[in-house]
């Protein structure tokens, strides 16, 4: 049976002498379901401006153009740029940027207050992708991609699994796992597996310093990256050697908190590491 998709996206890049350079993160999702999840997953109302990063041959941008006010799409290959601007030549609510997203300063485009990220996000980029926009003054609403499932998974952990990348988005949002996508629903097929991850009820900055309740977000990370310094060793060993004070005033200090002094940084959640830097008086 003929995937309408592949069929198209071959035509394409053999029509465009384009290779797909696995490297670069260019697997092109061929599944018209999994395209339909991910655009229901982002909830788009004619009122959301959207912010696309790695439209590739704009499979999924043409689904995101249907449904938002605007969307802005930001392609760093000069080969699919010039593609996409003759397919698209007639859209009137797309805005097409050749350049690399991480470098580029995002106050520079009409964004609106609070606008969105729907993304198939090529997977080498995912963690300083998060880092940027996360931390941004100008933070998304939410945030709808398509990245590697263990990637997903750890962001999604739970106390008892966490690390320095689930705490770094469960501060800021809301993360959750809306679909396994398998290897075989991109051409050419990756060697992992995708999930479609949406981070919704992402806190702007009176809302994150609320949340942290007199924490400054850098002694926050201050003390989190401290706490993860070692995986292998208990809290406490980290707090002692990273803060610079006795064990047994970290023990006591963890007692207060109503920790186990035996715990580990993985075991704690956000409002764990909240509680701490107050006990901690950090």
């Amino acid at each position: 049976m003929s995937n309408e998709i592949l069929d198209r996206v071959k035509i394409i890049c053999h029509t465009y002498k384009i290779q797909p350079v696995r490297q670069k993160g260019q697997n092109f999702l061929i599944d018209q379901a999994v395209l339909k999840k991910i655009v229901e997953a982002a909830e788009l109302g004619k009122d959301d401006i959207v912010l696309e990063v790695g439209p590739g041959l704009g499979i999924l941008t043409e689904e995101l153009v249907k449904k938002a006010k605007k969307v802005i799409s930001v392609e760093l290959d000069q080969k699919f740029f010039e593609f996409l601007k003759t397919k698209f030549s007639g859209v009137n609510n797309l805005e097409l940027i050749n350049g690399d997203i991480l470098e580029l300063g995002i106050r520079n485009y009409e964004l609106g207050i609070r606008y969105k990220i729907v993304a198939n996000l090529p997977y080498n980029i995912t963690s300083r992708f998060l880092k940027k926009f996360l931390t941004a003054e100008h933070k998304p609403a939410a945030m709808t991609l398509l990245v590697q499932k263990e990637v997903a998974q750890r962001i999604c952990a739970r106390p008892g699994q966490m690390s320095l990348l689930s705490v770094s988005v469960q501060l800021y949002g809301q993360p959750e796992i809306v679909a396994i996508v398998g290897r075989d629903n991109f051409w050419p097929k990756p060697e992992v597996d995708s999930a479609i991850l949406k981070i919704s009820a992402i806190k702007n900055q009176p809302a994150l310093a609320e949340f942290l309740a007199g924490i400054t977000e850098e002694t926050f990370w201050q003390l989190v990256r401290i706490g993860f310094s070692s995986r292998r060793k208990q809290l406490q060993n980290n707090l002692t050697s990273g803060l610079k004070i006795p064990s047994v005033e970290v023990k006591n200090l963890l007692k207060k908190a109503n920790f186990n002094p035996q715990i580990r940084a993985q075991n704690l959640s956000v409002r764990d590491w909240i509680t701490l830097a107050r006990k901690l008086n950090f």
